[in-house]
């Protein structure tokens, strides 16, 4: 056990300080600042699936009623978790209980590194090893007041970590001799957990176990292949020949005869494998040790062990004390060597201080071992040894009980290896991964097509002609391709696969269950078509091998097949096996439903997030556009969220530019971004300020914000960015909502952000009004509107500064860049693996629209500047050259005009002409009067007046100012349908009094 740390504090940006912390704690903090993890208000994932009645629990629950009952007094929480650092059971004082609800620590959340950051559990579950975790040192503020110590929990049977057991208590209170009073509870869990094993099994292990206390081992970890040797580490093995090993090593502890064995291993090693017999009572079994040794005979040896060899030699001739005769194995246990070394007796390295309550040593009788001195001895020159324990179990049984344990081990690791992601064929390959080569030399996996479009697959057996695409395949070793063109996949993958009647594959989707059968492969060129593709001959090889078919089930439907392949005649499958691939393929069934209705929402989802999208951008005199969307990475599982983009013409050649984000994501938040959008669009056609545009929707989205929880509108706390570019004065307004300021370009000038006042996301009820800025911004300048999925990174947000900084080089640099190919590089700086939210990106290189088109006045508020205004009028279009417009535009500026002088109160007008591919006509006044069009009486002499502007433009309408409005007319030059001449009567009679 580590001991307490030197308090250090954090630094204020967060980061604890070097000086007095240890190195795997600043590594963890390291890491959890790079997955996200926040340092407050974490969301733990809960696992809801915890039996209450499992193994460990039912060994841990009186051990742990103890170590409460001998803290009382002592406001602790002791906390119980699995080896996935899922808390299974946690007890303490009700204070102490209510501070782990607060911190979300109930049964069944994940207390991994991954989702609350640095923590003792996360520790001990990394380095199998006690830990203790002082208040400072805390990833999560709320345990910053707290020091934790953890301590594994190990099963004695194989020494693998079970779980963990985690003693909370304010740091003030701490004292190390709580350390070895939690290290003597989780023994007593290990003992209890052996205790609960059978009896033979129990003997066996306690013989062994006290064998290995006279002169045990080092221990070689199967799954990783990593071997813990006391003075290095002994050589990498490959897969095939940790299999390799186990294979051995049953057959020796199976074998009546046998005691020794040797396997050769790749690199020119040899691996010697020995058998030490053990007697319990009337229980017989043998453990298997392991050794290596070069081809030519030498032992082999590490670079370390070689050092350390030296170094012993030099202290045997000086005097010193001979090698040490106990070693760290690769769980992190102190364990003694396995025999020990001739010459003169070894020095004993300090005796640990025995927990209370432990049994004496000499209360364990010494167990009946015999040894095969007939075997050859593989130790180092100085006589010390250089193996490792492989494997412990009872002769005839022993073989049996191996595999047991290996497909156990099989079926936990494909729980936590198939259906890592959200996606089908990965899925599929996950399966392959994991079955070769333990269980097969080769795995096929086909699904139906159906399936692969996210169909609902129909429940009951698969017909004779269904159609499989094949999306896995997976050898054990890699084939030349000489049956396949060059380029095309292994074994036709992506291709579409068929089974005739009669095939182990056909009966297998034809009765639902796992079919066994022995099968003759024969090359390509000599295969009936019949059987044409029925087995993959490339990768397989011609011969008799065995096929094992699985279906793939899920919820009474058949997805697909899973073919496992033995090459050979040499281990055929058997009945266990059947149940074991039936098993594997229904868990990898569950994932690939699971990934199938994903993708199935994902696409409806899609699909209608870009129907309400704009299919193409306006072209527009006032600025050019382009824009990305990019859909969240369906690996991430999160969905289609609700990002959207749109670019609005308004009147006067203005343009307004929109981005928003709506919260959450799938088909419900893809239907409120159409809300949005058509909410928005239908705003800015009344040609509001940007301001008032948010406060508007602010409102229509606070509307349903007193709803239940559950029946909250997503809308609320949508953002939004709303700005409004006029080309005639090159000015851009803005306002947002919540949502990231846009970034701006000038030509040839560097990127940087727009000050915009930030405004809370909308529905919040009016917390404070929106308010909005107005720049100016050069002639090419770059206006670029994003979405905050742009910045984010892994789980959550990276550093915003250094994303932001990423997208400002990205947008910098290219006045002469199309607008397509800085999208591309915007996205492919930010997110070049695929967006783990959605992203909207949509850019603008403004223009100005040139002093030729433009022609304005101001005239006084007189009834005798309306023939002013004509003659004004006239003369530009003479100019302009659009003589033929010259009626119509006379008459709807005598019109605008007239109505400005006579409703427009105290103040000039003003009139202002726009050229561009249609001839806009403005007056301006002072009064905030809003016109509009009725219907006058015939006896009336005025109020046609917009009835005929109406009649003789293509729109019309009016904008407010803070001061004052604009009326607007629209008239397109040379249009191909003639306007025909007005017949009186007929206008008069549509204003006739009615009734």
């Amino acid at each position: 056990m580590d001991a307490y740390p030197t308090p250090a504090g954090a630094d204020p940006g967060g980061q604890p300080r070097g000086a007095g912390v240890r190195a795997e704690i600043l590594a963890s903090w390291q890491r959890s600042v790079s997955l996200g993890v926040a340092s407050e208000g974490v969301a733990l994932p809960i696992d809801y699936d915890v039996d209450p009645d499992s193994r460990l629990i039912r060994a841990a629950a009186p051990v742990l009623e103890r170590l409460c009952h001998r803290f009382s007094g002592v406001p602790v929480t002791v906390t119980l978790t699995d080896a996935r650092a899922n808390i299974v059971d946690r007890r303490g004082t009700p204070v102490g209980l209510e501070l782990m609800d607060a911190a979300s620590l109930v049964p069944g959340a994940n207390v991994d590194e991954r989702y609350m950051g640095t923590s003792s559990v996360s520790m001990v579950l990394s380095t199998r090893a006690p830990f203790v975790v002082v208040g400072h040192e805390h990833f999560l503020h709320n345990l910053k007041a707290l020091t934790c110590m953890a301590a594994p929990v190990r099963d004695p049977v194989g020494g693998t970590v079970q779980g963990a057991v985690n003693l909370s208590v304010p740091e003030g209170l701490a004292e190390p001799g709580m350390a070895l009073v939690l290290q003597d509870a989780t023994e007593r869990i290990g003992r209890r957990l052996l205790e609960l094993s059978s009896a033979r099994e129990k003997d066996l292990v306690s013989s062994f176990l006290r064998d290995r206390a006279r002169g045990g081992h080092a221990e070689l970890d199967l799954g990783s292949g990593e071997l813990a040797h006391p003075r290095g580490q002994a050589p990498r093995l490959s897969r095939q020949e940790r299999l390799a090993l186990l294979e051995a090593a049953v057959g020796l502890i199976s074998s009546n005869e046998e005691s020794f064995a040797e396997v050769p291993l790749g690199g020119g090693r040899v691996a010697s494998l020995r058998r030490k017999q053990l007697r319990h009572g009337d229980a017989e079994g043998a453990a298997v040790e392991v050794s290596f040794r070069e081809s030519r005979g030498t032992p082999w040896m590490s670079t370390a062990s070689r050092a350390s060899t030296a170094s012993a030699d030099a202290a045997t001739s000086g005097g010193a004390t001979a090698a040490p005769t106990r070693v760290t194995a690769p769980d992190g246990r102190e364990v003694p060597l396995l025999r020990r070394p001739p010459g003169p007796a070894a020095t004993e390295p300090p005796a640990l201080p025995e927990p209370e309550g432990a049994p004496e040593p000499h209360a364990v009788p010494a167990p009946h071992a015999t040894r095969d001195d007939d075997a050859p001895d593989a130790t180092d020159p100085d006589g010390r040894p250089d193996a490792w324990l492989l494997l412990v179990g009872e002769p005839g049984v022993g073989r049996l009980a191996a595999e047991a344990r290996g497909r156990l081990s099989l079926l936990n690791e494909a729980g936590v290896r198939v259906g890592t992601t959200l996606d089908m064929r990965r899925t599929a390959e996950e399966l392959a991964e994991i079955a070769v080569p333990r269980f097969a030399d080769l795995v096929v996996v086909d699904l139906l097509d159906s399936v692969l479009a996210g169909d609902e697959p129909l429940p009951g057996r698969l017909a004779a002609d269904a159609t499989l695409r094949r999306v896995a395949a997976r050898p054990d070793e890699p084939r030349p391709p000489d049956h396949r063109p060059h380029g095309d996949p292994p074994s036709g993958v992506g291709g579409p696969v068929s089974y005739p009647a009669g095939t182990p594959q056909a009966r297998c989707l034809g009765g639902g269950q796992p079919v066994a059968d022995s099968v003759s492969v024969v090359t390509g060129a000599l295969a009936p078509p019949a059987l044409e593709g029925v087995h993959p001959v490339e990768l397989l090889g011609a011969g008799e091998h065995s096929y094992l078919g699985a279906p793939l089930c899920a919820r009474g439907a058949i997805l697909g097949l899973a073919g496992f392949y033995r090459r050979g005649r040499a281990k055929p499958y058997e009945q266990d096996d059947l149940t074991l691939a039936g098993e594997l393929a229904a868990r990898a069934a569950i994932s690939v439903d699971n990934a199938r209705r994903f993708s199935r929402e994902r696409h409806a989802s899609l699909t209608l997030q870009r129907s309400l999208l704009p299919r193409e951008m306006p072209r527009l005199t006032g600025v050019d556009l382009a824009s990305r969307y990019l859909p969240a990475d369906a690996g991430t599982g999160v969905g289609v969220g609700g990002d959207w983009f749109d670019a609005i013409p308004l009147s006067g050649l203005r343009v307004a530019l929109v981005v928003g984000d709506v919260a959450g994501h799938g088909l419900q938040a893809a239907a409120t971004m159409g809300r949005l959008r058509t909410a928005v669009r239908t705003l800015a056609g009344l040609d509001l300020m940007p301001e008032e545009v948010l406060a508007h929707l602010d409102d229509l989205v606070g509307r349903a914000s007193d709803a239940p929880v559950a029946e909250q509108d997503p809308a609320t706390a949508a953002t939004c960015l709303y700005a409004v570019y006029d080309p005639v004065s090159c000015r851009c307004t803005a306002a947002r909502a919540g949502h990231p300021p846009p970034a701006v370009v000038p030509p040839g000038g560097a990127a940087r952000l727009i000050d915009l006042p930030a405004g809370p996301p909308l529905g919040l009820g009016g917390v404070q009004p929106y308010e909005s800025a107005t720049v100016e911004l050069d002639p090419g300048s770059l206006l670029a509107l994003y979405t905050d999925g742009l910045l984010k990174e892994g789980r959550g947000y990276g550093s915003g500064d250094a994303r932001t900084g990423q997208l400002l080089a990205a947008l910098g640099g290219g006045d002469g860049t199309p607008l397509e190919g800085i999208c591309d590089r915007v996205t492919g700086a930010l997110a070049p693996g695929g967006a783990r939210d959605d992203v909207a990106l949509l850019l603008a290189r403004v223009h100005a629209l040139p002093e030729d088109r433009v022609a304005s006045w101001e005239l006084p508020s007189d009834p005798s500047v309306v023939a002013r205004a004509r003659a004004l009028v006239r003369r530009q279009l003479a100019d302009w050259d659009l003589m033929e417009l010259e009626f119509t535009t006379g008459l709807v500026v005598s019109e605008l005009v007239t109505n400005a002088v006579r409703y427009g109160g105290q103040g000039p007008v003003s009139l202002r002409m726009l050229r561009d591919g249609a001839l806009i006509c403005e007056v301006s006044d002072r009064s905030n009067s809003s016109p509009r069009i009725r219907r006058a009486a015939t006896t009336e002499e005025g109020g046609r007046g917009l009835f005929l502007v109406a009649q003789f433009t293509r729109s019309w309408g009016a904008r407010y100012m803070p001061q004052g409005k604009t009326v607007w007319a629209e008239q397109v030059p040379h249009a191909p349908r003639q306007t025909p001449e007005a017949d009186e009567g007929a206008l008069l009679a549509m204003f006739d009094d009615l009734g």
